[in-house]
């Protein structure tokens, strides 16, 4: 299996490279302005988490819009990947009301394939000063006593955000949560 990590210059890309290594997949980081060409042979990519917001500086996520309307595999975006996610299906974002670092307890109300296996309520590393706001038509799959989207599905497509960090050894089943992401690309 092969998977693309698209680089959003965040402070745990290479993390997120690491746990799919070790979770046995061919596994490479690529900046955010790699042609979809390049994309032909992955099986899943995740969009990481990284220091650009999504409202100022929007030209530094490159051609992730392109990925997620062109791409035909599973897609996991993670912290500012998640904000894209919303944001490019006509979700809103904003700047957090209060905005979360550290552990926090998620409560996951909806299991669906990316949760599967994994307890209601689980301790997650956070990192934003940003969240969604409005999912738009993406379906909410968990939330935190600060942040009501910490998790989205797309409806139709293979496509989840999540705005913790499951690649933080702080994060309580995060390589589970990997795994279950890999599973949609095996089927």
């Amino acid at each position: 299996m092969k998977v693309y990590v698209v680089d959003n210059g965040g402070q745990w890309t290479h993390r997120e490279w690491r746990v799919l290594k070790y979770l046995g997949v061919d596994a490479k980081i690529v900046p955010n302005t790699t042609p979809l060409s390049e994309f032909n042979s992955v099986d899943a990519v995740v969009l990481s988490g990284g220091a650009p917001s999504i409202f100022y500086e929007k030209d530094k996520l490159g051609l992730q819009d392109a990925y997620l309307d062109e791409l035909d595999v599973p897609i996991l975006g993670i912290c500012v990947g998640a904000q894209l996610i919303a944001e490019h299906f006509g979700g809103r974002c904003g700047p957090a009301e209060f905005p979360e670092y550290g552990k926090t307890e998620i409560e996951i109300h909806d299991p669906d394939e990316l949760f599967e296996g994994i307890p209601a309520k689980i301790v997650v590393w956070e990192s934003h000063n940003d969240e969604i706001k409005d999912p738009g038509p993406l379906i909410p799959l968990a939330s935190s006593r600060n942040c009501r989207y910490q998790a989205v599905k797309h409806p139709s497509k293979p496509i989840y955000g999540v705005q913790f960090h499951p690649e933080v050894e702080h994060t309580e089943y995060g390589d589970k949560i990997f795994q279950n992401f890999l599973n949609l690309a095996r089927k």
